[in-house]
């Protein structure tokens, strides 16, 4: 797997970048821009635009943008900058919950203070009737502290949901699934009292969604959550002529 290390870290303060550092890449260095999120709110689209622009005039090569959530338009924005914004690496990092409690939780040299959290892989299929099938193959979770690239199937995921027509702000959950825990519907029948098909929710434990018609936008989103809470978003679009694959 691949390793980051960033030297010399140090703060900043040039509009939403606050903090950089250098990293060795090849054997070459790399100048590096780290942009924090808000302590009690997800990093935005419009903060992800910022920290980009600003970013790339300052001649940086690798931006990180940290936060304890990201909003799926952030996500989906990052997503085509990554291609539109030669020469700048863009990752997330997810901040897991423990650092706004301090010391009152015990610190372990296993302790994942930052979890980069890569993009889903999907396939998209268009039926001989028009609809769509959205198949989610796995996603990838690069964890800074081993260096490490854990590849995730989509069987062992903890959630994932599709929106069928996005529109490029708003994320609506059109279809949900949830593969990953074979004996979630057992706790959810206990919790409400009641008999639960399991043939019906068998079929919200699959990796492929059920067909959909496109939507007046002809984007869709597929939305992936891990067991750690952690979320990633990617965003496509439909193409009426061939079936595309996106990992």
């Amino acid at each position: 797997g691949k390793k980051m290390e960033l030297q010399n870290l140090r703060p900043l303060n040039i509009g939403m970048l606050h903090a950089e550092a250098e990293t060795s890449q090849n054997g070459k260095s790399l100048r590096v821009a780290i942009s924090f999120g808000p302590q009690y709110g997800p990093i935005t689209a419009t903060q992800a635009n910022e920290a980009i622009q600003t970013a790339k005039l300052n001649a940086y090569q690798v931006l990180i943008l940290a936060g304890f959530s990201i909003e799926a338009e952030a996500q989906a924005f990052v997503q085509k900058a990554s291609e539109l914004v030669p020469g700048l690496s863009i990752h997330f990092a997810n901040i897991a919950p423990d650092v706004l409690v301090g010391d009152l939780l015990k610190t372990t040299r296993a302790s994942q203070i930052f979890t980069v959290f890569g993009q889903p892989d999907v396939s998209v299929e268009r039926q001989k009737d028009g609809t769509y099938v959205v198949e989610l193959r796995g996603v990838d979770i690069y964890d800074p502290l081993t260096g490490e690239v854990h590849s995730t199937r989509g069987e062992d995921v903890a959630a994932w949901f599709l929106d069928t027509d996005y529109d490029g702000m708003t994320f609506h959950i059109c279809q949900a699934f949830f593969p990953g825990d074979p004996k979630a519907w057992d706790k959810l029948q206990r919790a409400l009292k009641a008999q639960i098909d399991p043939e019906a929710f068998e079929q919200m434990r699959t990796t492929r969604s059920f067909p959909f018609k496109p939507g007046e936008h002809k984007r869709i989103a597929v939305k992936v959550i891990d067991f750690r809470g952690n979320e990633v978003m990617r965003v496509v679009e439909l193409n009426e002529k061939e079936d595309k694959h996106y990992g």
